[in-house]
Parts: structure tokens; sequence; C-alpha cells
């Protein structure tokens, strides 16, 4: 909406000021020098009226809302003023003009920012600006500086890190309540406010006046434009328009706010000046728009649900007396109608809107809150309105910066501060409704946390603006709104609402930004204390906690799998972290010294009241509902953590503060059933509730929330176990873990609650339990350093960890302020005293690797703790992980051989309050479940596992561990067992217990048991059984019974007048435990102890007979000192050993029975009978055995067979190579290359019609374009002076000559002159196995039909090798031959060389020189045909097409030899750029050259060369002159001095017929090397000065007519001068000559080294081919000699050659014709053209033909400084800063990674930058995420980072933000990859990019 329209346009005008109107418009600097000057005089009222009115008419409202109501009509007539926004520009030049009073608007800013005392920051930014966080210097954990301000500061070796800011900021530099000074940027660390002048009166009075009267225009428009959004149109494209409009006159305001602390204070008081606001807006007076805007203010309130305190009644409750808590004042809340009617409209269609369905919500009618809170608003001042439009239009981006900007006036942030806390309610309510709400809570968190962040801010609002009642208040307000009935125990009578975790306010997480500014207000010690003092504050949080008290309820499917998982798990994990445990953790933090000791007693009293009542809401009494479990407990959760603390730091006494037993009973059943639940879930009870339970039970144990979940409950648990009677707590386990039916003598049993397929897993469950239970000591007297180490311990136990996952894995108490802060001292310690780094390793090929913490040998050795692992798990598998490691620890350092058992660990003494916990170990009922499982075990009864021996084990060794020392009277209890008659055992200590026999049991087993037909006979002597049954002996054994009793016990004792409560329920559901089959009644003989039942356990377990012996038999000294090592690691037998021992350790009795046991020798067991039922389990595993047997054979018959397949393969792949072994033995004349097709398996020779191919992957390459002539890689950019310019790349070079030589000849002769393939030439390369290509399209086809979504695309020809795997898109036929006519053709013949240059001319001359057939059409030419269209499309049209007329035959004949070409120089760069290794091809004998010549060479020959121009005639014969004189109109042809020779080698071998034969290929080198030679000499020739030209000319001169003339390099130079002398080739020498002059003057040494350096590229090439197409070896050599070698190793040098001389490149010189004739003949060409062009042709005679390796740009140390420069610069498209930043490695080109803004036909800038520099292959750096990004053709793979942190760890997007270094490993295996174009065989996940990147 426009800004202020001068009233003078439209409308009925006001009466004028005394100054003409025309005056006004023209000169407003006039104006306001003379308005300032009136309003200085001592009496200025007469100004000031003046200035009034005139800026009522400037600022006039009335123009502009007729614009906001209906901009259509408006911006159709708005006549004069050129429509709206002249108008309100214009206003704005008022506005300017009337500060600077007269000057100059610019002059005014820089003198009011002259008098800025810059103390502070308090830069704003908004979301997604990149900040630092620097720990060290933080007070408060929001510390967040500007990139700016942290890089003048001095951070080193601080703990911080860059982040991406999700909500926005503000710099807190300079803010001493938020970091410490040190931490300071240099501008802000000057306490500055000394040295600053005092402010000019008169600089700022004008701002005064006109400020007051711009923001009051600000508000009217913002009232004015606001429309009550209608109940179904969402009306925020309305906003937006009003808010567009208001962008210029915000957008001023925050530039006022940039001019500095001057400035800020006037706006201060303008803002906050409650007289101006009254006069202004009242609304009365007789201004009829300013009576309609207070209007709309007034009903926008109302709308909002507020209402306008004119009442005086409620007026009183805004502010009660500051002492007093706003609940002091309830009484007036009635006046305010109770919250249930208050919201009602905006519930009712929200509620429609979700169509929620069954459950209906509940609303709570509280008349308990201070309605006040949440519906009196009054405004006084500006920014209190300002404020709240702010809100109205859910916080716009602009007011939300400018009101921040404020924020550095110290009296502004009080003032509001105080204001944001008023309107808190209000903005809860505007968040609610939002359909924006996840921007709106970024924007409020961006104020609040400002705010709050500031201790003495936060205590000064709490303390004066209530700001706790009022954040509790509206949080609880905001839960009401969706609550629904509690399902928990009994669904119909239950009275306990919880929140509905579908619903969207905790689906979306909307009430997050309460919730954090509470955690944030809390985490100050003065607030938290407030809260904790007060009484009613606590009761109304307990309140708001009980609604997440047990929410989420999941009832188990029984009957068929349920149809909609729900996911609402999530939002319920999410809420009770945040909303309960969050705060919980912050008021923690201040409960640690026992001065504190009130809070906890408050806390722990408020949360027991609201336990109660949560008890009887859901009707609960002691047997919780079967069925069904809430992971969500907070209440309980509370209390256990409040009472760990309170024992732990602040010494009070437990039993003091906790309740009496029946409550206990109460409080321990959820949590147990929660653990039962675990143990259900993992033995799949739960599956049919789908996948979504297991997540739940992983959430519940997963770092993030195990302390707030899982801890907290089993520490509540351990708190019950020591209180309550450990007989009724062992018994209830049992029976919650529904495994009370198993814990019988019989064999055979009935339970009536467990299938029997899960009876295994719960015991096992059970017991992990216990074990768990009974040796946790994590709140049980362990210290925060002992915790974090086996936290620590048991993480890296499970796998070896990065360090940022051990941060994350590590459970710290989530308030930053705890103490254990990830990357604080400690951690750091605790690691290196616990773990080893392994820096990452880097083998080519394999896969990225990161540093890594493995655990040092003494922590598996003493710290090992499987019980933690357990615990920690989040996935079983990690368990067996942790054991595999452990097992493979002690393997290796020879502790241990075989299988070992989880170790048994020491614990940490307990903590004297909870000594009562070992009493478990010392009851009856622990004992008889021991009991009865050792016998169990060893019986062999179905259902029992070596971890169920294990746990019992585990118990029992606990028990000894922690006995009671009372055995003092040992003898006297020998009688003991004459004494018990009611029980098994005689007292309750476990050590007694041990040795105590138990003769005869009675159990109920079914009918069907066989115990009841062995017993029969003894059943007939009545008498025996009767004396049995009279002493008692017999015991029946019942649990549950048990626990009934002990029940009834407590409740008795514990109330007394609650007897004659009924309690129904007890005694009904409980009927019979186990009344479905017929029982009956058997008696056992028994006759064991627990002892001797270990004993017999070890022989079953060693299979010996006695094979246990007391080891202190032969070594007394075992009693004496009891910690032996050999003890310490092992399995059962071990544990066995160790426990007998102990046991003896702890009382002479057992050690004299364990002494007598073993004495009488045990009588063999009997075989017993085996069921039928047992029979089969145990037939399936041996079947199961055998089966797994012959499977490994297999597997390692298989292997076998692949293995030495691979290795024939690898042989055989081209033919030339050896023969294969088996055919070797053969004949030799049948020696034809024999190839296996992977596919069918067959081998065979490739033939005409079934041709065999090799498996080949085609790609376009440039990087032979990339070589540059120097060795130092170029740098990346990382300053705009630094920039790339790609002019001295081999690319770049080529490309140049060229064109130049297209300039000036004929243009069919440019493109043999020549080679192309620099850039986007075709690289082939195979995985050397080969198929029949009627195979590979079946292969192909069956590919195609194949849906499962591949890698790869195989329309366009794409498929994976069948046998390896390799990616591959072609097949390059095999020609058929044999080898030995390979031998044949290698003998050297004695022909002179001019005959073998005649045979040379006439076989390229011969057309038809290939067999007949060829030219016929067979299968084997087709696939040649169409292999060479798979070359040609391998690469874009603009790399194959140079000629000038399109599509000339010349261009196919370029193309084909420059394939070849370039995979020769490819070669060469892989073998390191020389020959010097030689040896065979570096990719092994992988290399398809040989099949790849057969290909280009058939192709080659189809076109006949142009019978004039062959060059082969111009190199080996001499012409008459005159016949070049006839063609002087069309272009000559190119001198063959100006040729590529390698080019001409190419060209020369593939228009012979192949197979060659040596000696032609001897001939055709010898002829080429004269010529490369004289090209060195006439390029050394221009090299050098005219001194230096005329001394040789003379030198050689002399010399000429000597015998070897031909063969010595001065003769020839000489002559070469001298020809050349006759053209313009060395005229012109002007001053731009010197440059190339060498200043050294030419040695011979170095002249013989510069003509060596010259000819070495071709040698080299040539060797390579030589090697391919003969098969020989190449000599390895020293650098120095590597020309001697070569030249040799071809041919050059005649075999007698003598080596003690220093070697002479000029005597491999052969020449077929006279030297001086034809070399004059070249020369005069050469001439003929210099007459012209002599520039040029001295550019085209001195070729660069030294090139080194390619390397990608070298990159800085530091990671920052590649993110500084490049994530803030701009696109030069679009000048716009791009989203995703990209940098190519290769060139530097900047681009944008999916940037539409630089797309050009669908592709986008990263994709088309890759075809450009890479013809299809790019290497991008990822700017914002550090990782590197390959793009290869239509695929793309996330390769990396080569930038790891101090810990050897990627940093993925910049996620930690910790500094990042080079890793050169790791680089320099990507440019390896890059050179070796192996990205496709190395990187595994690709995908396609649709041209999007």
């Amino acid at each position: 909406m426009a800004a202020a329209a001068a009233a003078a346009v439209g409308g009925p005008q006001p009466p004028q000021p005394e100054l003409p109107a025309p005056g006004l418009a023209l000169d407003k600097a006039a104006t306001a020098a003379h308005l300032k000057a009136a309003l200085s005089r001592p009496d200025n009222r007469a100004g000031a009226e003046e200035l009034q009115a005139l800026l009522e008419r400037v600022l006039s409202a009335e123009r502009p809302l007729a614009v906001a109501a209906d901009s259509e009509e408006a911006a159709a007539g708005g006549g004069g003023g050129g429509g709206p926004g002249a108008a309100e520009e214009e206003a704005l030049e008022w506005c300017k003009c009337l500060l600077a009073g007269g000057g100059g608007y610019e002059e005014f800013c820089a003198a009011v920012r002259a008098y800025d005392p810059a103390a502070l920051c308090g830069l704003v930014w908004t979301a997604n600006f990149v900040a630092y966080r620097c720990r060290t210097c933080g007070i408060s954990p929001c510390m967040s500086l500007c990139a700016e301000c942290f890089h003048q500061g001095d951070h080193t070796g601080h703990d911080f890190n860059m982040f991406r800011s999700q909500a926005g900021g503000a710099c807190d530099c300079g803010d001493s309540n938020v970091m410490r000074e040190s931490g300071f940027c240099r501008r802000h660390q000057i306490k500055s406010s000394s040295n600053i002048p005092c402010v000019p009166k008169d600089l700022l009075m004008m701002s005064e006046f006109v400020l007051p009267r711009f923001i009051f225009c600000l508000i009217q428009y913002l009232r004015e434009g606001y429309n009550e959004p209608a109940a179904d149109v969402p009306s925020e494209k309305d906003l937006n328009k009003v808010l567009q409009l208001l962008e210029p006159q915000i957008s001023f305001l925050e530039d006022l706010t940039k001019m500095g602390g001057a400035m800020r204070s006037v706006l201060t008081q303008v803002l906050t000046n409650q007289q101006n606001y009254k006069d202004l807006t009242s609304g009365l007076g007789e201004n009829t728009c300013a009576k309609k805007s207070h209007e709309k203010y007034l009903i926008a309130l109302k709308s909002s649900g507020l209402t306008y305190p004119e009442d005086k009644l409620v007026y009183g409750v805004q502010e009660p007396s500051a002492g007093t808590s706003a609940l002091a004042v309830q009484g007036f809340a009635g006046a305010t109608g109770t919250l249930g009617q208050l919201d009602s409209s905006d519930e009712e269609d929200q509620d429609g809107s979700q169509g929620l369905g069954k459950r209906k919500r509940v609303k709570l009618s509280s008349s308990t809150k201070d309605q006040s809170i949440m519906d009196v608003l009054k405004h006084k001042s500006f920014l209190e309105e300002l404020l709240f439009w702010t809100i109205k239009y859910e916080f716009p981006q602009k007011m939300v910066t400018f009101l921040l900007n404020m924020l550095p006036d110290q009296e502004y942030k009080v003032a509001f501060t105080k204001t944001f806390v008023q309107h808190y309610a209000f903005i809860m309510k505007t968040l609610k409704k939002s359909h924006e709400s996840d921007t709106m809570s970024n924007r409020i968190v961006h104020i609040s946390v400002q705010l709050f962040s500031n201790e003495e801010l936060a205590r000064q609002v709490t303390e004066e603006c209530q700001l706790l009642d009022i954040m509790v208040t509206v949080l609880l307000y905001m839960m009401e709104s969706c609550l629904i009935k509690s399902e928990l125990q009994d669904e119909e009578n239950s009275l306990h609402v919880v929140v509905n975790c579908g619903e969207a306010l905790l689906k979306n997480n909307t009430y997050w930004p309460l919730v954090s500014d509470f955690i944030n207000i809390l985490s100050h010690q003065s607030v938290a204390k407030k809260f904790l003092e007060d009484h009613g504050l606590l009761v109304t949080w307990m309140n708001f906690v009980s609604f997440f008290q047990g929410m989420n309820l999941n009832k188990r499917e029984l009957n068929e799998h349920v149809e909609f998982e729900s996911q609402t798990y999530y939002a319920a994990f999410a809420a009770e972290l945040e909303a309960c445990a969050q705060p919980m953790w912050g008021l923690l933090s201040h409960c640690k010294v026992r001065e504190t000791q009130e809070y906890t007693r408050n806390v722990v009293r408020y949360c027991l009241e609201a336990l109660q009542d949560w008890f009887d809401a859901i009707n609960f009494v002691d047997e919780p509902a079967p069925n069904q479990v809430t992971f969500h407990l907070p209440l309980h959760r509370y209390y256990a953590m409040f009472l760990s603390k309170a024992v732990k730091c602040q010494e009070l006494d437990l039993d003091s503060v906790l309740p009496d037993q029946e409550m206990l009973m109460k409080l321990m059943i959820h949590p147990l059933q929660i653990q039962a639940s675990l143990a259900e879930i993992h033995s799949n009870m739960w599956v049919r509730n789908g996948l979504q339970i297991k997540g739940q039970a992983m959430t519940y144990v997963q770092s993030h929330f195990c302390n707030s979940m899982i801890d907290p409950d089993i520490y509540l648990l351990q708190v019950c176990a020591s209180r309550l009677d450990p007989d009724y707590f062992i018994s209830s386990v049992f029976e919650r873990f529904k495994v009370v039916d198993l814990l019988t003598m019989a064999s055979q049993h009935q339970n009536t609650v467990l299938d029997a397929e899960h009876e295994r897993s719960m015991l096992e469950g059970a017991l992990t339990f216990l074990v768990i239970l009974l040796s946790l000591r994590l709140h049980l007297g362990m210290s925060d350093d002992e915790i974090l180490r086996a936290e620590m311990v048991a993480q890296l136990c499970m796998n070896d960890r990065t360090h940022s996952s051990l941060l994350d894995l590590i459970p710290e108490n989530p308030n930053p302020k705890s103490g254990i802060i990830p990357g604080s001292y400690s951690f750091e310690s605790v690691l290196s005293a616990v773990a080893d780094f392994k820096a990452p390793v880097f083998e080519p090929g394999g896969s990225m690797q990161q540093g890594m913490y493995t655990p040092k040998a003494e922590v598996w050795d003493q710290e090992f703790d499987p019980v933690m692992v357990i615990l920690r798990t989040v996935y079983r598998r990690d368990v067996q992980s942790a054991m595999d490691r452990y097992t493979a620890f002690l393997k290796q350092n020879g502790k241990f051989p075989g299988n070992p058992w989880p170790p048994y660990k020491k614990r940490t003494p307990l903590h004297p309050s909870y000594k009562g916990l070992m009493r478990l170990l010392h009851c009856k009922t622990l004992h008889i479940v021991l009991f009865t499982l050792l016998y169990k075990i060893l019986m062999d009864h179905q259902n029992l596992s070596e971890h169920v021996l294990c746990m019992v084990l585990y118990l029992i060794e606990l028990g000894l561990e922690n006995s009671a020392d009372e055995e003092s009277d040992e003898e006297a209890s020998v009688c003991g067992p004459e004494r018990c008659h009611d029980s098994w055992f005689p007292g309750s200590n476990l050590v007694a217990n041990m040795r105590h026999f138990i003769n005869y049991v009675r159990v109920r087993v079914p009918e069907t048991a066989p115990e009841v037909k062995r017993d029969s006979p003894a059943s007939t002597s009545s008498d025996s059984l009767g004396s049995l049954q009279n002493s008692g002996t017999a015991q029946v054994f019942s649990l549950v019974a048990e626990r009934r009793k002990k029940f009834q016990e407590i409740i008795n004792r514990s109330s007394n007048e609650a007897n004659q409560v009924v309690r129904p329920k007890t005694s009904s559901k409980w009927s019979a435990p186990g009344s479905a089959p017929q029982l009956t009644t058997a008696i056992l003989e028994i006759k064991e102890s627990i002892l001797s039942l270990l004993i017999k356990l070890h022989h079953k377990l060693s299979g010996k007979q006695n094979s246990y012996y007391p080891p202190w038999l032969d070594d007394i000294e075992i009693l004496i000192q009891p910690e032996i090592p050999k003890y310490s690691h092992g399995d059962g037998i071990t544990a066995v050993e160790r426990i007998l021992l102990k046991a003896a350790l702890q009382s002479r009795m057992n050690k004299r029975i364990i002494e007598e046991i073993c004495r009488k020798v045990t009588p063999p067991v009997p075989p017993r009978k085996v069921t039928a039922a047992e029979k089969k389990t145990l037939d399936k595993e041996e079947r199961r055995q055998k089966a797994r047997e012959r499977q490994q054979k297999l597997l390692a018959e298989f292997a076998s067979r692949q293995k030495s397949f691979m290795e024939t393969a690898m042989d055989v792949d081209s033919p030339e190579n050896d023969i294969p072994m088996e055919i070797a033995t053969a004949e030799p004349q049948v020696s034809e290359a024999v190839y296996d097709c992977v596919i069918c398996g067959q081998s065979g020779p490739s033939s005409e019609d079934r041709p065999t191919g090799l498996v080949v992957l085609l790609q376009a390459s440039s990087v032979l374009g990339q070589c540059r002539d120097n060795t130092e890689p170029k740098k990346l950019p990382i300053t705009e002076e630094e920039q790339i310019y790609p002019w001295d790349t081999c690319a770049a070079v080529h490309d140049v000559r060229l064109s130049l030589l297209q300039r000036y000849f004929k243009d069919s002769s440019c493109l043999l002159a020549v080679s192309i393939g620099w850039e986007g030439g075709v690289y082939v390369q195979t995985c050397g196995h080969t198929l029949h290509i009627d195979c590979h399209k079946s292969y192909m086809e069956s590919l195609r039909n194949d849906q499962v979504l591949q890698g790869f695309s195989v329309d366009k020809g794409e498929f994976t090798c069948p046998l390896c795997r390799q990616f591959a898109n072609s097949v390059l036929p095999c020609y058929p031959g044999s080898n030995m006519e390979n031998n044949l053709w290698q003998r050297p013949s004695n022909k002179s060389i001019h005959d073998l240059i005649k045979e040379v001319e006439e076989l390229q001359g011969r057309p038809g020189a290939f067999p007949v057939s060829i030219s016929s059409e067979t299968n084997l030419s087709k696939e040649m045909e169409s292999v060479m269209k798979d070359i040609k499309n391998t690469t874009q049209k603009k790399y194959r097409d140079y000629s000038k007329t399109p599509g000339s035959p010349d261009n196919d004949f370029l193309f084909m030899y420059s394939v070849a070409r370039t995979n020769l120089e490819l070669e060469l760069i892989h073998r390191g750029g020389n020959l010097c290794s030689g040896g065979a091809s570096t990719a092994g004998k992988r290399s398809c050259l040989n099949q790849l010549f057969h290909v280009l060479a058939l192709h080659m020959r189809l076109y006949s060369i142009d019978s004039e121009f062959n060059p082969w005639r111009k190199l080996t014969q001499l012409e008459e002159m005159n016949s070049q004189l006839g063609n002087e109109e069309q272009q000559p042809e190119v001198p063959i001095l100006y040729h590529d020779v390698t080019s001409l080698l190419l060209i020369q071998i593939l228009m012979m017929p192949q197979p060659l034969r040596k000696d032609h290929f001897t001939c055709i080198v010898k002829v080429l090397f004269a010529l490369l030679y004289t090209q060195a000499l006439a390029a050394l020739s221009v090299k050098c000065n005219e001194e230096d030209r005329s001394a040789w000319k003379h030198t050689g001169a002399l010399k000429k007519n000597t015998c070897d003339a031909e063969k010595s390099y001065k003769v020839l130079l000489s002559f070469v001068i001298s020809e050349l002398s006759k053209g313009k080739l060395y005229h012109e020498e002007g001053a731009q000559e010197c440059a190339m002059v060498s200043p050294t003057a030419w040695s011979s040494e170095s002249m013989e080294k510069y003509l060596q350096d010259f000819c070495l590229p071709f040698l080299r090439i040539t060797s390579l081919l030589q090697h391919h197409l003969f098969g020989e070896d190449l000599p390895s050599c020293q650098e120095e000699e590597e020309f001697s070698v070569l030249s040799s190793c071809l041919g050059l040098l005649p075999t007698f050659y003598q080596t003690e001389h220093p070697f002479i490149s000029a005597s491999c010189l052969d020449w077929p014709v006279p030297a001086f004739d034809i070399i004059a003949q070249w020369c005069s060409e050469i001439n003929s053209f210099t007459e012209r062009h002599a520039e040029q042709g001295k550019a085209l005679l001195i070729q660069e033909s030294r090139w080194k390796l390619p390397h990608l740009l070298q990159l800085p140390e530091n990671y920052n400084t590649i993110f500084q420069y490049y994530h803030r610069k701009t696109c030069s498209v679009c000048t716009k800063v791009p989203k995703d930043p990209a940098v190519c490695l290769v060139c530097g080109t900047f681009v944008c990674l999916k940037g539409l803004c630089c797309k050009q036909q669908s592709y986008c800038e990263c994709v088309l930058h890759s075809q450009n520099c890479g013809a299809g292959t790019g290497i991008f750096l990822l700017v914002n995420a550090s990782v590197i990004i390959i793009i290869r053709g239509h695929r793309f793979c996330l390769w990396g980072s080569v930038y790891l942190d101090a810990h050897g760890e990627e940093d993925r997007d910049l996620r930690r933000g910790k500094p990042l270094y080079i890793c050169k490993e790791r680089y320099k295996v990507l440019e390896q990859q890059w050179i070796s174009h192996t990205f496709d065989h190395i990187n595994k996940r690709w995908g396609p990019h649709y041209n999007g990147l």
C-alpha cells in the first residue's frame, strides 16, 4: 500500500499553511531549513504548529487507504501524482529533507554516524545466513557471531563451528551478558563510550518532531490494511499486498536504525513515549480519518479474542502488585469468562477441518488459570501497537529486522522485551491459527532468542511482568486445545486426558517456539529458582506434564495386521523430549548443591501428587491392563530424575522423599510394563502392529532419548526394588514377562499367556532385564566421568566410530549447561584414554574411509561391559557385533581360542542409599528360579538356550559378589534343613543356599507328561510317599501365589484403614493360572543342590566325565589371591569354574561340599529318552547343519573355478599375447586366437559369421586437452584477481594451430596435417572379457525387459560386463586371424629401404587389399560398422567436424586416425608421460588397441586418399620444381614441414592392409623420423638469434662433403638455415624477435638435448604402437637414455652402433633419398609461404610438443578460504548469489548447480559445463556442501569430499561446521580416477541427472 501521498493530490484540501503551495513542492530544502530555524528559537510553539500542519498534509493517510481498499480502481483513476508510487516517494523525500533540516540527507547520515558509540555489533541476519558459534567464548548456548566479527576476533584453539542459521539471528559481539569479552572482535573490544562526544541538540531536533508522525502514519496504514480473514479464505494474499506497499517505509526506518546509537535513542524515545501515543491515536478529536482507523484497531483487537480494558476492574489484573504471582489474583478470572467458552469459534472450525474421526477433543473449562494473561491487551505506546500489528501480519521479515535492529539500545531492549512478554499469549494464538506456522515459528524464535538469552533481562522481566506465569499458562492453554480422553487401563471410566499426537499442533511441532523460549529462560539460575520456589507454578507445570503421561497408547493386535500404521509416535517422542524432558534437565542443572534441597522436595512432592491423581484418574489398582503399552511416562521420569539428583548431589536422605509401599508398587508397574513390552516386541509378538511399534522400541533406547526415557525408568525400578519386598518384586518381574509357567521342574508345562515359540526369548528377556537392573550403576553411584567412559566404551565396542558419530551417540543431558558438553575437555580426555585413532587409509579404487576410533587393547581386556552394550543397542545385531569383535580380540592376543561368553565385569560400588537393591539377589524366590533353570538346562528341557544359562550364571555370580557377610555361624546352620518346612531353602543368603540339597519337588504337570508315568511305581509304597509329604520336603512353588500373598501383606501393613476396601480385580483375574489342560500332581526326585548342579553342568559343557577338579587342592594360593586373569575371559566352563571358586572362597562349608561332590565319582548320566517332538527338532538341526556344510563346499568350489577362469580370461584377451597354456602343447600350425564367451561359456576363435567381441566402454575425454607446458598445476582462484585463462592448454594450442592452417591452406590437406581429439576424443577401454556378439544381443534384450531400476540406461546401449560387472557400452569385434601369421610377419627381411618404400606405396594404393569376404556383407563387417557408429556417437558433433565443408569425408578420416592417437596418448599419460618403466601396458593385458586398430583400418581404407597428394610421395621422392607453379589460384597444400609427424605415422599405418609387416612398419618410421628431425632443426634455427645462425651456417658448410654429412646435425642444420634464408622466414627481426631468443648461448649439448626432446614424443607413441601391433615388450630404462633405447627398439639405430661416445640423435637418420635434395625441396615450400606471411610461417614451425601431465587445480589447505570466497560470489549470468554454487576442478569455472537462472535449452549449467569442459565428464566441488560431484554423460554420482576435519572425517553439507583441511591422498585418488577414466568403474552409486544439475 502506498506510503504517504501529499494531500495536494485529490480529496478536499485542508487549509493551506502560510507558505504558498508551489513553493513547497519546489523547495523542500528551504522549507526544512526555515522550520528548523523556527524550532530552534526558545519559543517554538509557532514553528511546531507549522510543522504539524505540514506533516499532517504530507503524511495524510487518506489517499493511499483507498488504494488498500481496492487497489485496482485507485490505480485506474489515480490521476495527478502518477499513481500511489509517486506520492509515497514524495512523502519519504519530505521526511528525509525535514530530518536533515535543509542540508543534504547523505551528509546528515554521516554526521549522525559520527556519534555512534559502537560497542555492540547487533548485525541482524535472516535464515540461511552463515554465522559462527564459539562454545569457548559463549556464556549463553545461543551465542552467535557474524563471519566478520568471528574472523576479526581470536578464536584459535577454541571449540567453534560454522553453521547455517535456521531462523535468523543477530551478532552478539560486544555483549558481555552473552559472551566473554576475550572473544570480542577488534572493533567491539574498545569500550568507547568515554571518547565519543555528546550529540549536539540541534542535529536530531527535527527527528524528534517528524518521527512520531511518521510512525503513526505507518500504524494507520497497518490498521487500515488489515481485514479480518473470512472464515474459509485465508487472506495471506491481501496481507502480503499491504506489506509490499509498505516496504519503502519500513526500509526507511531500518536505515535509520543503522545510523548508529544516537539515532536509535531518538527512535527509542519516540516508540516508548506514552504521551505521544495517547495524543495521536486516541481517535478523539475532529479528524474523521483517525477515528476510522481507531475503530478498525478496536475491531482487530476484539476479533483476536482480546478485550480492550476500558473496564477498571479487569484493568487491575494487568499489573498486580509486583510481589504476588499472577496466580494470587485468580478472583478476577471469572470476570472475563472461562477458557472453555473463550476461543470456541476458532476451535470448531479447526476441528472440522482436521476430520479426526472417532476421538473427540476434550475441552477443559479451567477457571484455575489467570484469565487476564490470555485475554487482556492494553497498548500504551507506538512500540506496543507496532508489535501487535507485526504479530497480526504474522511477523513480516522486514518488521522483525527493524525491531531487532533497535536492540543495541539498552532502554529499547527492556521496553521491547516487556512488550513482547505482554503479547505472548496473543503470539501463541496467532501461531496456532497460522497457515505458515513454520516460517512464523522461525521468526518468533529469531526475536525471542535475542531477548531471553540475556540472564539479567530475563530476571528483570520475570520479576516485573510475571514472565514464568505467562509462559506456563500459555503452554498449558495451547495444549488444552488438543486433548482427548485417555484409553489407558480403564477405558470407560477414565477421567485422564492426554494430548492427541495426531493433531497438527503436535505433528508439526507448532509448540516448538514456546517450549524453546521456556527452556531458554530456565537455563538462567535466577529464573529457575523463582520457578522452583513458586508452588502454584509447580502445580500448574505438573498439570501440563500430565497431559503427556500415557499418550500415544499402543494396543497389541491379536488377530489381523493393523491396516493403517500410524506414524504419530514421532510426534509423541518429540513432544516428550522437548516439552517435558528438556525443561526437566534445565531445572535439574540448578539443583546441584546441598542448599537447593528445598527445590527438590517441592518438585518431588507435586510430582507425587500428580502421579496419585493420575492413578486415580485411570482407575488403577494393581494389575496393568493386558496387551497395551505407552512409552510415555514423563511424571515417573521427573520423579526419578529429581530423586537421583537429590541423592547424588544434594545429600538428601532417600527415604525422606519416598512414598509408602503401596505407592511404590504402583509406581513400578508401568515402567516394568515397558520393559516387558520391549521383550515382547523383540520376540515378534507385536508384528501385527506393523513396523512402527519396532520404531518406538528403538527410539526409546536411542541415544538422544535414552537418558530421558529408559535410564530414568530403570532407575525408578531400581529404587522400587531396593525398597519393596524382594520376593514380591522378583515374582512380579516373571509374571510381567509371562514366563511364570515355564519355571517348573517338569519337562512339560502349559503356558496360558504365551505361545511356545515366544517362551525362550521372553525368558531371555526377563533374565537380561534382571541382570541390567542389578548391575547398572548409572544413577547408583557412578561419577559423571565414569558414566561418560562407560558410554564411550560401549559404543566403541559395538563398532569403530568416527569422532562425530561418537559425539552423537553418547547421550548428554540435553541441557547445554549440564557440564558434559560434547567436545569439552572431559570428552576428549576420556576418548584418548580408551581409544586409538585409526587414520583413513586410501587404496585407489577402495572406498573412501574416514578417520576412526577403535578401543585400546586394555579396554577389551578390562572394560568391555556387555550389560551396557545391551542397554544401549538400538539394533540387536550390534550386540552380536560387539561379541564378535571381543572374540577376535581374544583370539588375536592368544587369550582364548574358542567362542567366549560375555565377560563378567566388576561394578562400581553402590551408593549406600541403594543397598537394598542387592536383597533381590538374596531372596528365596530368585534362588528357586535359578535352581529350577539350572536343573532344566542340565536335563535338556526345551526352550532353554545358552543365553539363559549365561544370564543365570551371571546372576549367581552377582549374588556371590554382593553377599552380605552373615555367615559367621556357619557350623550352626548345618541343622538348617530340618527346620525349614515352609519353603525350599533354609535362609535367604545365596552362599548358604547354594549348598542346600533339595530332594523332592512336587510339580503340576499335564497328564501326558513323562513324569507321571515314571513315578507311578513309587506311589504304590504309600509309606515312603507319605513320609515325604509329612516331612514337607517336596515343595510345590507358584510365583503367582507368592506374589499375591506378599501383596496382601504389604497392603495390610501399609494401610490398615484401607483394609475394608474391596479389591475385586485381584481375585477374579487370576482364578487358575493354567486352567485349560487337565493338570495332575507328580513328585520328582531331584537330590541336587545348586553346587552339584554347577559341577554337573561343568561336565556337561566340557563333554567329559569328572572334568571339574577343585583348583585349590593343588594350589592353596588360589584362595588367598582370588583375582586370577585365567578366569576373566572364557566360555561357560570358565564361568562355572569362576563361580565355584568364589563360592568356596565365601564359605568353608561350600569348599568342603564341593570337594565331597567331586569325590563321589559321578555316574554317567543315563541317556534320556528322546521324545518324538524333540527328535523332530534335533533332526531339523542336523539337516540344517548338513545343508550348511554342503553349501560351503559348493561355494568354495565355485570360487576356485571362477578364480582359475579369471586367470585364463586375463591371459587370453588379445590375440597377440602369449598363447594360452593348453593350446601351446598342440601343433604350431593351428594357433588361432581362442576367445571365451563369458555368457555362453564356450570358447573358440572369432569368425566372420560368429564374431567374438571385447566388452568395451567408449567415452569422450578432454583429459589430453588439459595438459599444460609447465609442471606446476594451476591454483583454484580464491580472490577476484586470480583468474584462470585456458590459453596455454594443449587443446587451445592445437585449436589455434588448426585454424591458422585452415586460413592459408587447402582444407583437405589441413585435415591430414594435424590430429584432433585433444578435447572430446574417444577413449576406449576394456575389462578384458570377451563374448559372442549374438550372445551380447540377447543379453541386452534381457536387460531391457528387466524391470529392476539400474544405474545405467540400456536404451543407450549401456550394460555391465556379465562376468566382472564393470560398466560398458559397446562391443569391439575381434578380427579373425591367427597368431602364426603374426610370427611370419615379424621376421626381419633383408630388403633395402628403397624396395620397402616402393612396396609400402603399392600396398597403400591397392584398395582391395583386404580379404575378399569383408567387402561382402558379413556379420563381422556389420559389427565393425556398428561399432564405428558407436565410436562416432560417443562424442559431440563439434568435436568431430573441423572441416569447412560440413560432412566431407576428410572429416571422418581425420576423426578416425585421431581416435587411435587419443588412445595412444592417453596410455602414455597413464604410464606417467614416458616409457622408462617399460614392460607391458599398464592396463595389464587389458588393452584393446589391437582390435581398435583393425576396426579403424578397415574404415580408413574405404576412403581413398587424394592420389595427387599422398604425403608418402612427398616424403620419399624428389619432384620436378616447376609442377608447383601451375596452381597459384587455389589455396596451396600444407607444406610437409608443417605436418604433425605422429598424425602422418597413423595415417600411413592405417592405410596399409592389416596385419602389417614389421619391416614395412620400420620403413615408415625411418622415413618419418627424417622429416621429424628436419622439423626439429628448422624449429631450432628459428629459436636462436642471427649471430648463432650465421656461425652455425659456416661451421656446418665446411663439413658438408664429409662421408657421414647426412648423419651430422651440424651439417644438416647449416643446410636448413641456408635453404630457409632464401625465403623471408628470418627477416623482419624487429624487437618482437628478441623475446624468442634464449639468453644463454647454445652449446652443442643443449642443442642435442633440444633435438632429442623434440623427437621423443614421436618415438614414445611409435614404440607404444609397435608394442600393441607386434606384441613386443618395451624395454625399461633410465630417463637419460630413453631416446637411445626407444630408437634402437624401433630399429632406427643400426645394430652395430657403439655406445662409448655420447649419443648423437642424428645417427638414427636413414635418408630414403639424398638428404640435401629432399630438405631443399621441403624448405622451398615454406619459403613460398613466408613470401607473404613471414610471422605465421615462423609460428607454425615452432611446435610445442613437450606437454606435461594433466592435473586438476591445486586446492588451498583450508576449506574456509574456498567457502568464504565462493559462497557469496554472484553468478556471472544472473548476478544473483546461487543457492548451490559449484566450482569446476578442471578449469576453475564458477557454476550454479541446479540453477534455473542459467538454464539453456533445458540443460542446467553444470551439465552444460561438463559437456563443454570435459566432453561429458565434469568434476565439481559443491561449495556449500564440501562434496565433490562427478557428472559422466547422463549420470552423476556424489564422489565424497577431499576436505576432512581434524579427526579425518568428511563434513557433508557442512553440518558440523568444523574447520576442514585438504586431504592430499584423497585428492590424488580423485585425480588418478579422472586421468585413468575410471569413475564409472570405481564409484558405485550412479543415478540419472535428467540435465537438472
